[in-house]
């Protein structure tokens, strides 16, 4: 996947056709959860995670130098507004990205994350796309609306399909890893269940697998991110943030305001590519007409201040080696 390009034209006018037509954003979601019983719910085929294969971030003629971008968030309780944010900003998402030069060629892929111990859909991938399709992907999500009520959801198993069910270019060509953002306001579970595995994604595991060694997996192919945006449920929560923190170090972005999510990501990978420092990422934002500088500014001071000692590589991890704890960046 990946090829074509993104084109805020094509954006523009399927936004207009869906107001003409009476349908928002998320129709799949809307028609799913107005109409059908909660037992009958499915993931949307072009998402759906049973039998999955590997999603995959290719180069090409039209795209030489892929860089593989994952998004994916939490779509329970007071989360389900996160996507219907991102779906609204995915304009200045790009407009960052390519029209700034901090990369250039990105393919994202989007997916959401639920609780697989009672969710009927715990777990939703689209696929890598460097054109309006991701748009589509996005869309597609069920937002379930679920969760167990327990302050932890299935970022673990997200964290395993993300390591074991990918294969992207930019990793396994220039030994560049891409990038996961996970945005959410609860805990992992402390292992990937066997059994979760083979019912949510059909693969024929007999063993649990830790947390630490599914991340420490996913984290050779990715650095991983995890946001925790204003609005949710348990922000300030310090499980929560002290969780994250352990396992990823200065890479949990905490944010002040929901609809700067894309924005943050945008500079996030800015700083990784040392394409910007976090005073020229913000003037962009000012020359794109965001409003969101000041709480993008705040969120990423504390990356920002370690990028300048510790720049992101080219060179790949070990095979077997750990970063974990340390942010995300440092390299082998």
């Amino acid at each position: 996947m990946g090829s074509g390009t993104w084109s805020t034209d094509v954006y523009g006018a399927a936004a207009s056709y869906r107001a003409a037509a009476g349908t928002g954003a998320f129709d799949y979601s809307d028609r799913v959860t107005a109409s059908a019983p909660r037992h009958t719910w499915k993931a949307h085929p072009s998402l759906a995670p049973e039998g999955l294969s590997v999603r995959e971030s290719r180069d090409s003629d039209e795209h030489p130098a892929s860089l593989a971008v994952s998004v994916l968030f939490d779509v329970t309780g007071s989360m389900r507004s996160v996507p219907r944010v991102l779906q609204t900003k995915l304009p200045e998402l790009f407009g960052l990205l390519l029209r700034k030069g901090y990369v250039a060629h990105p393919q994202i892929l989007f997916g959401a994350v639920g609780d697989a111990t009672c969710d009927r859909v715990p777990l939703q991938l689209g696929q890598f796309e460097s054109d309006n399709r991701m748009d589509d992907d996005l869309g597609n999500i069920l937002l379930e609306g679920g969760g167990g009520g327990q302050m932890t959801e299935s970022y673990e198993l997200a964290l395993y399909a993300m390591a074991r069910h990918t294969s992207i270019d930019c990793h396994e060509k220039r030994g560049r890893r891409g990038y996961l953002f996970l945005i959410g306001d609860e805990m992992p579970y402390g292992k990937v269940k066997a059994r979760e595995i083979r019912a949510v994604l059909g693969d024929r595991v007999t063993e649990d697998i830790p947390l630490t060694t599914i991340l420490d997996e996913v984290r050779r192919k990715f650095d991983v991110y995890f946001i925790i945006p204003a609005g949710a449920t348990h922000v300030g929560n310090s499980s929560v943030q002290g969780t994250w923190r352990k396992l990823l170090g200065q890479n949990v972005i905490e944010l002040d305001d929901l609809s700067a999510v894309c924005e943050t990501i945008a500079l996030t990978i800015g700083l990784g590519e040392e394409a910007i420092d976090l005073a020229a990422g913000l003037d962009d934002l000012a020359d794109l007409g965001s409003d969101a500088g000041a709480s993008v500014g705040k969120a990423l001071a504390p990356l920002s201040g370690r990028r300048g000692t510790v720049a992101r590589s080219s060179a790949p991890l070990l095979d077997g080696a750990s970063d974990a704890g340390s942010g995300g960046t440092t390299r082998l």
